[in-house]
């Protein structure tokens, strides 16, 4: 199995999805973590690079819906191309992220885990033994 986890400098969860640069994906064999390989992320960064940053649209802001941030097809084209490089994934682990990104994981048969674990190999410890907890409540 495989295990991604949102970062910036391979060691540490980020804690927001969208502005992280990698994903560190641990390889898991029978319950231990036995490779690592870090992956680039497409993120905020390359999005306005290309010149694709309206606030308004960026975030997907339908307040008057009550769909809130990161809906609607900006967005949702943005979190299939952040998805694109951990499809063989079965889970992701961010400390941070918005309700659509974390919709679009699920939809992608990747569960989306918001940890509060700041250490990358101590988050992926505790999915592997079923301890780590899925903070919702901190999506935004």
């Amino acid at each position: 199995m495989k295990i991604a986890v949102v970062t910036d400098d391979g060691q540490t969860v980020s804690q927001h999805f969208g502005r992280a640069a990698h994903y560190l994906v641990f390889t898991v064999e029978d319950g231990a973590i036995t490779g690592t390989e870090l992956r680039d992320k497409a993120g905020h960064r390359q999005f306005a690079a290309e010149g694709h940053h309206d606030h308004d649209h960026e975030h997907g802001h339908d307040h008057q819906h009550g769909q809130g941030h990161g809906f609607g097809p900006g967005p949702d084209r943005k979190h299939k191309r952040m998805i694109e490089s951990i499809t063989d994934c079965e889970a992701v682990l961010v400390r941070g992220m918005g309700r659509g990104a974390y919709l679009a994981m699920e939809s992608a048969k990747i569960k989306p885990i918001v940890t509060d674990i700041p250490t990358a190999e101590d988050a992926v410890k505790a999915f592997i033994s079923g301890d780590i907890v899925d903070h919702t409540e901190k999506l935004h």
